[in-house]
C-alpha cells in the first residue's frame, strides 16, 4: 500500500541553518495497517506527514502508494488518495460553510470545479454519516460550522477526511488540542472509522497512551530516523513502562511525553 524509500528532507541546504528533518527514512505499510508514530520535539513527525499528504517533497527517495509514484505529485492531487486531520480543529473544515456544505465538499475533494450542491437525497445519506458520530451533528446540518465546538469541528473534519475511503488516512496529534473527554470521544469515533473502512492510517501522537492502544504497529521517531519499530504480538503487550524503556535505551529524553504516563 504504502512505500517510502530512503526519505531526505532538508531545510536551507548548503547554508549555515541547514536542517536535515527526515535522514534516510524507510517504510512499508500493508494494507488496513493502522500505525503509530511516537517521537520527542522535533523528531521529524509533521514532516514525515507532509511529504506523505504532498505539501512537500523530498529532497531524495520516493514514495509510492497503492502502487503508483506520487513523490512529485502535487497535495492537491495527491488528495483523492490522503485523507489528513490537523492538530487545530479548524483546518480540516470550512468555517463559513455549513455543516452538509462541508461534507459535500469533501465528497468533491480532488475534482475539478466546486460542486457544493446539497440535495435532499445527498443530504439524507450524509445524515446517516453523522448519526453514526454520536455528537448531535445530524441535528445541525444547515448550521455554519463556525458555531460548533472544537469536539464537534473535529469530529467532523475526521469524518470527511474518511468520507471517500481515501488510500490512506493522516492524523496529526488530532487530539492535542482538545480536552480530554473530547479527546477520547475522537479517539472513539476515529477508531470506529478506521475499523469499518478498514482505511490504512498512520497517526501522529506524544500521548504515550494513545499510541499504545491504537494501531496495530508502533514506530519511534528521532532525529529524522526510525529507532524502533514494534508491531504484533510486542505491540499487544507494549505499555507505557516498556516503552519508556524503549527511550531511555536510545537515550531520548522528552518532558512532554513523560508527561503523558499518568
Amino acid at each position: 500500500m504504502l512505500h517510502a524509500n530512503n526519505l531526505t528532507k532538508c531545510f536551507f541546504p548548503g547554508t549555515p541553518n541547514e536542517i536535515v528533518a527526515l535522514n534516510g527514512l524507510s517504510i512499508e505499510l500493508s494494507e488496513g495497517q493502522f500505525l503509530t508514530v511516537i517521537g520527542s520535539n522535533g523528531a521529524g513527525k509533521t514532516t514525515f506527514l507532509n511529504l506523505i499528504a504532498g505539501s512537500l517533497f523530498p529532497s531524495e527517495g520516493k514514495i509510492t502508494l497503492n502502487g503508483k509514484d506520487v513523490t512529485t505529485v502535487p497535495e492537491h492531487v495527491r488528495a483523492q488518495m490522503v485523507g489528513r486531520v490537523f492538530q487545530e480543529p479548524g483546518m480540516g473544515t470550512a468555517s463559513g460553510m455549513t455543516v452538509a456544505q462541508n461534507l459535500v465538499l469533501a465528497l468533491n475533494k480532488g475534482h475539478k470545479g466546486l460542486k457544493i450542491g446539497v440535495t435532499q437525497d445527498r443530504k439524507s445519506a450524509l445524515r446517516e454519516e453523522l448519526e453514526q458520530l454520536g455528537l448531535g451533528l445530524e441535528e445541525r446540518m444547515n448550521e455554519r460550522v463556525t458555531h460548533l465546538s472544537g469536539g464537534q469541528r473535529q469530529g467532523l473534519a475526521v469524518l470527511m477526511a474518511t468520507l471517500t475511503m481515501p488510500k490512506i488516512l493522516l492524523l496529526d496529534e488530532h487530539t492535542a488540542s482538545l480536552d480530554p473527554k473530547n479527546a477520547r470521544k475522537i479517539l472513539e469515533i476515529t477508531e470506529q472509522l478506521v475499523t469499518e473502512k478498514n482505511l490504512t492510517t498512520i497517526m501522529v501522537t506524544h500521548d504515550m497512551n494513545q499510541a499504545i492502544d491504537l494501531g496495530d504497529r508502533l514506530v519511534m521517531l528521532h532525529r529524522g530516523s526510525f529507532v524502533a519499530d514494534v508491531n504484533g504480538k510486542k505491540k499487544e503487550q507494549l505499555t507505557v513502562d516498556k516503552l519508556v524503556e524503549l527511550f531511555s535505551e536510545r537515550n531520548i529524553v522528552d518532558d512532554e511525553l513523560l508527561l503523558t504516563m499518568t
